[in-house]
């Protein structure tokens, strides 16, 4: 009697255990299939506007051109994906490619259209609300929240060397060289520190102690990204990388 309730229960448990596992199964299978039909939409309609949109003015051609670089990177990375992460990358690059398509549309003066999910990248950098302009090592560097004559780079804010870098429009693409060179490091670092020191602390601009904060909870939201943004981060800012306010105070949380 002992042993057949033995054997019952070995039975149950085996069948528990088969149970779980093929629902397990299922449910990551149904995982992946949503990740791919995600990032598989995304790449899409980014590839509808990079084979609709045309424009001779430098800030459209430019954010034109990243646009394409993105639906490229994410086309191959879709190819590759086999994992739920995989498919995640390859989404936040066609989100970032869909971010300069719809920079494009603000250059060519047309309705950029719905907003986009955020960025991962880009959590915590927030946006310029105002021109500046800074001199650096004989050279002018010029940043704002529209594209300009001087202006035609655009970038959907993300993080150069740890620090929080601005969506906006600016006068050279700083971040790429600095990225590409390690002589080109200290350069970019000085850059982002005139650019975004607190020199600019005059009403609107919104320094103050929050920033300090914000900076920091905007660099934990830079460690979390590095994980979806992988080595896109980089150009991309990941890529050359909105968000919401500077980090989180004012200057960290506020407009910045």
């Amino acid at each position: 009697m002992e042993l057949l309730l033995v054997v019952i229960l070995a039975a149950l448990l085996l069948g528990a255990f088969l149970w779980w596992r093929r629902e397990s199964a299922a449910r990551q299978e149904r995982d992946l299939a949503d990740a791919r039909a995600d990032a598989q939409r995304w790449y899409e309609r980014l590839g509808g506007q990079v084979m609709n949109l045309h424009g001779d003015d430098p800030a459209v051609r430019q954010a034109l051109v990243d646009a394409g670089e993105r639906y490229n990177a994410a086309g191959g990375q879709l190819e590759q994906a086999r994992t739920v992460q995989q498919y995640r990358l390859a989404r936040e690059t066609a989100l970032e490619g869909l971010a300069y398509a719809r920079a494009a549309r603000v250059a060519l003066g047309i309705d950029p259209g719905p907003e986009l999910p955020p960025l991962a990248a880009a959590a915590g950098a927030g946006q310029l609300t105002r021109e500046r302009q800074v001199d650096v090592q004989g050279q002018t560097f010029k940043a704002g929240p529209q594209p300009g004559r001087d202006t035609p780079y655009y970038y959907p804010g993300g993080r150069f060397q740890g620090r929080p870098v601005p969506a906006g429009w600016y006068s050279t693409p700083w971040w790429k060289t600095a990225l590409g060179a390690g002589a080109g490091v200290l350069g970019g670092l000085l850059i982002a520190d005139a650019l975004f020191s607190p020199a600019f602390a005059d009403p609107g601009y919104g320094y103050d102690a929050g920033y300090q904060e914000g900076y920091a909870e905007g660099a934990d939201y830079g460690d979390q990204g590095g994980d979806v943004g992988g080595d896109q981060a980089g150009d991309f800012g990941g890529g050359d990388f909105g968000g919401g306010d500077f980090g989180g105070g004012d200057f960290g949380g506020g407009d910045f």
